[in-house]
């Protein structure tokens, strides 16, 4: 299981670079759409003309006043099928302005990301964002394609991460607060990002401290093991995606993957725009 993580982690920049280069704002600009429309729309238009109810409950943390500011009405000024060609052509340009296409071994990269993607697809169901992605058609692009395989796998992981919380009882945002306490994204980013009112914020902060998971903004053991549960569930259903790949082809990934996500850091792709 600690290699399947360890591949995800090190590719996840691949990925997860779209959501902070100029580039993809600049597309949805281009199409009438705010930044955080363009995030909203971008991200759920494989879906379809998305709900702001579908959106609220597939990405599970943002404050649904600003999700229903977005949506429906970015599907006026675009149509999805305009959302995601405009997010797709981001990408293409981010990764090539960080000369990623230019990385060894990108072949064998890509053949292992995608036999993974592809796996999951056979484990789709309870995975709605996953599910949606994964019935579209493949970019052409080499690079395109390996930046699809990791939306692939981080949307069926994300699907699963949600499904553990609501397991677990986390409200959205029980999960934002604890997130930022473990310090691996700052708290004030979020609460930016995510739209929360700070007296809710705090609310919630506090009860996570009755509950004996805070101490002032910080995780306590308590919380800390908490949250390395959710993590390792989180894990344990990802899993089924990297099996195919036998722990040998899982580190094999991880490996080769390393050049790949320092670049993205490297070259600043996940600085916001």
């Amino acid at each position: 299981m600690q290699a399947a993580r360890q591949a995800w982690r090190r590719l996840e920049p691949v990925h997860s670079m779209i959501y902070f280069v100029p580039e993809g704002p600049e597309r949805y600009a281009a199409l009438g759409l705010d930044a955080r429309s363009g995030y909203f729309a971008s991200r759920s238009a494989a879906f379809g003309r998305a709900s702001a109810e579908i959106v609220i409950a597939t990405f599970y943390n943002f404050h649904p006043a600003i999700v229903r500011r977005a949506l429906p009405a970015a599907w006026d000024a675009a149509a999805p099928e305009r959302v995601l060609a405009a997010r797709t052509d981001a990408a293409g340009a981010a990764l090539r302005r960080a000369q990623i296409h230019r990385l060894p071994a990108l072949e064998e990269t890509l053949a292992l990301a995608r036999r993974a993607a592809e796996a999951a697809r056979d484990q789709a169901h309870g995975r709605p964002l996953f599910a949606a992605h994964a019935a579209l058609a493949w970019p052409d692009e080499p690079i395109l394609q390996l930046w699809w395989a990791q939306t692939l796998l981080r949307e069926f992981r994300g699907d699963g991460h949600i499904a553990v919380l609501t397991a677990e009882g986390v409200t959205p945002l029980e999960a934002l607060v604890l997130h930022g306490a473990t310090g691996t994204v700052p708290t004030p980013f979020l609460k930016a990002t995510r739209a929360w009112p700070s007296d809710e914020w705090e609310a919630t902060a506090e009860r996570l401290r009755g509950r004996g998971l805070l101490d002032g903004e910080s995780l306590t053991t308590e919380g800390k093991d908490f949250r390395r549960h959710i993590e390792d569930r989180t894990d344990a259903l990802a899993l089924p995606a990297y099996s195919v790949l036998g722990e040998e082809g899982c580190e094999r990934l991880a490996e080769l993957a390393r050049p790949y996500g320092r670049a993205v850091v490297d070259a600043g792709l996940l600085n916001p725009a």
